[in-house]
């Protein structure tokens, strides 16, 4: 059972996001709490003490995250219910599939559970909590997980987000599971490390996108910038591409990259990896590529840094354009959830002035069905792409 332990009374006229289902209560809107304890159950009602939903209690910009909106307590199935209504979303778009064993079972306020994420990588959950109320409730989560997937999930990992100091909570609450564990994606195979790997081990936001770079690559030559663990490398060489190049700062990426080049059995021939910094590698590389990813880690993870992120965005996309071959593809992202489409695209478009080149979209790109985004929270579009055909 859920556990409603105390309460917060909004301002008068602070009411109206969450009249419109936004799960998001600002500490500013609160007049006053009552026993109202750090990652705990409160109730949240107007000015007039009207309910207007239940969800968790912290300390900071972000009160309270409404997590059911009802005048009525959350009744003891809440989370098999919500576990249950994800499911089904994700079933009616086909994922999982036969040839799609990874994917993400709950994104957060989209799946209304705003601070909890869960990817499941072929039978193996992986939990992340953003928020000291999902810490709590983990084990809660835990046992819906059991109860709606049933055998098709064979363990379960809790492990703590990058912001947490303390990872000693790291660990399985379900079963155990050896690492690295291997997925299948459209036929292709990739290690997963939850346990040291970002985020929950791999990046699922970017599966229809990969997939789409592979009607641009047979005969081609790709650069796969920011390249992780090798996701766009692998779609490109699966394709044809004829030479793929991937480039990452970071010596691990670069260890992945190569291991899951090899674990789908690709000639050393036809790809090279390079750890250098994008930039300092594009600088010689004129006409020497027919397609380029970029697919940078998010330049801006908070408003005050958004300025700079757009001008790092601008940098970067200009120098695609001047080195990438005439009638070649750029694959451009942004996944800073500050900045919003539109930004991005103007950003785009002032790299593109830059680089004096005559440029064409293809293609609008996003986070897939199992990264959804609530119609009343617009801030979980985080994704954002073009395809761009460079003249």
């Amino acid at each position: 059972m859920i556990l409603v332990k105390g309460s917060v009374t909004l301002k008068k006229g602070k009411d109206q996001s969450i009249k419109r289902f936004h799960p998001w209560v600002f500490s500013g809107a609160i007049h006053s709490s009552a026993a109202a304890e750090e990652g705990q159950w409160v109730r949240v009602e107007d000015a007039g003490g009207k309910t207007l939903g239940f969800g968790h209690y912290h300390q900071g910009t972000i009160a309270v995250r409404i997590l059911h909106f009802s005048d009525v307590p959350p009744s003891a199935d809440f989370w098999q219910n919500k576990l249950t209504a994800a499911r089904s979303l994700r079933l009616s778009s086909s994922i999982p599939t036969h040839d799609i064993n990874a994917y993400r079972l709950i994104h957060g306020e989209a799946d209304g559970l705003s601070g909890l994420i869960i990817d499941v990588y072929n039978g193996v959950a992986i939990i992340q909590a953003h928020t000291p109320g999902m810490f709590n409730d983990r084990e809660a989560v835990t046992q819906a997980i059991r109860d709606v997937l049933g055998q098709k999930i064979t363990a379960i990992y809790f492990k703590s987000p990058p912001s947490h100091q303390q990872k000693s909570e790291d660990g399985y609450l379900y079963g155990m599971s050896a690492v690295p564990h291997i997925i299948t994606e459209y036929g292709n195979k990739f290690y997963v490390d939850w346990e040291t790997g970002q985020k929950t081990g791999f990046f699922l936001d970017q599966r229809e996108n990969r997939r789409l770079l592979s009607n641009y690559s047979l005969g081609k030559s790709v650069l796969n910038t920011f390249c992780y663990t090798g996701g766009f490398s692998i779609y490109a060489l699966q394709a044809g591409a004829t030479l793929v190049h991937s480039v990452d700062a970071s010596e691990k990426a670069i260890a992945l990259t190569k291991e899951n080049i090899s674990l789908n059995g690709f000639s050393p021939e036809k790809h090279a990896v390079y750890c250098i910094d994008t930039f300092e590698f594009l600088k010689d590389k004129k006409d020497v590529y027919d397609v380029i990813v970029l697919d940078p880690p998010a330049f801006a993870k908070h408003k005050s840094a958004k300025h700079q992120a757009m001008k790092g965005y601008q940098r970067l996309n200009a120098e695609a354009f001047r080195v990438v071959k005439s009638g070649g593809i750029v694959f451009t992202f942004s996944c800073s959830q500050v900045v919003d489409r539109q930004l991005f695209y103007d950003t785009i478009v002032s790299a593109a002035i830059q680089s004096g080149r005559e440029i064409k979209v293809l293609h609008h790109m996003a986070q897939p069905p199992d990264h959804p985004v609530s119609i009343y929270h617009p801030e979980g579009e985080y994704l954002k792409g073009l395809v761009l055909y460079v003249h």
